[in-house]
């Protein structure tokens, strides 16, 4: 069923704000393949040749860049990305005052689809008071609890989005995806990941994933995620949220073992993860989009790296 009328396809024109990140470029790549005009945004100067650099905290500024471009699409990735890099109070205010700036401006531009980059964090895994999942793997109904400022400031811009569907209703298509730990083309070859770490080194040591509980995403994977997503918006639900990875988990042993190693809470639920069987479902975007990740770690890294984490978890 159609939930409303004709909305841009191939050949849009989209803003990506985080344009600069490494979710970001990708990203952009990403969609300029698929066919899309689009504008890369970012407080930082970045070298994309149709990029433009603006503080979207400002919302007067946020207004005239998306206002001089008229932007079909809004896909909103920027924010401070990584938990605990700021004064807490400094992220939430940030990434807060981001995803309503952003979508409001998008909305007074006249988008016709709006996209909001959250986290799986928002889940509350690694909470220092414990974490107790009621089933893994987690998916889009698993229960929220956000412990720190940028957890919460995720939740919360998933409820940005959720007023503004009540707000304006069909007029406009939203959605919010919860992308897993992203990994950019380059650090398969060794350029350090979010954490500073490789991911070689990541696998060698399962205290280095265990915080994010092994979850993880190539980048190209999360830009196919965004297209698929886009191309499919005008026939789904209003406001959907998709989680969004990998479909095994970055570990070279089962996440029954090593999870209740890290997270004690998760002794019983975790017997379910068997074999590669990740802590994170992306059923959902495969049944409502089609979308099946392509990349695995297995696949990615070269073989030497691969033979060299045999038997180190």
């Amino acid at each position: 069923m159609d939930f409303s009328p004709a909305v841009a396809g191939p050949g849009s024109r989209v803003a990506v704000t985080g344009g600069a990140g490494r979710l970001g470029r990708t990203v952009v790549a990403g969609l300029r393949e698929a066919g899309h005009e689009v504008l890369s945004l970012d407080r930082v100067p970045h070298d994309d040749p149709a990029s433009q650099v603006v503080d979207l905290c400002d919302p007067k500024a946020a207004a005239a860049v998306l206002q001089d471009f008229q932007p079909d699409v809004v896909v909103h990735l920027a924010a401070i990305a990584i938990p605990f890099s700021a004064p807490e109070a400094t992220i939430l205010q940030t990434n807060t005052l981001l995803a309503f700036t952003v979508v409001q401006a998008a909305l007074d531009a006249g988008a016709q689809k709006v996209v909001v980059a959250s986290s799986p964090t928002v889940y509350g895994y690694g909470a220092p008071t414990g974490w107790s999942p009621q089933y893994l793997p987690l998916d889009e109904q698993s229960a929220t609890r956000p412990w720190n400022a940028y957890s919460l400031s995720k939740l919360t811009a998933e409820q940005v989005v959720a007023m503004f569907v009540a707000q304006v209703g069909d007029r406009v298509r939203f959605a919010v995806f919860r992308p897993c730990f992203v990994i950019a083309p380059e650090e398969w070859q060794g350029a350090p990941t979010q954490q500073g770490h490789t991911v070689a080194e990541r696998l060698a040591d399962p205290a280095l994933s265990a915080p994010a509980l092994f979850n993880y995403l190539d980048a190209r994977d999360a830009a196919s995620f965004v297209s698929a997503l886009l191309e499919a918006m005008p026939t789904i639900p209003n406001g959907e949220v998709f989680l969004v990875g990998a479909d095994d988990a970055l570990a070279t042993a089962p996440l029954a073992e090593l999870l209740p190693r890290f997270h004690p809470g998760t002794s019983g639920a975790a017997e379910a993860l068997t074999g590669t069987t990740p802590a994170f479902a992306n059923a959902k975007a495969k049944r409502l989009l089609g979308w099946h990740p392509q990349h695995s770690w297995r696949s990615e890294l070269r073989p030497s790296d691969q033979r060299s984490q045999v038997g180190a978890a």
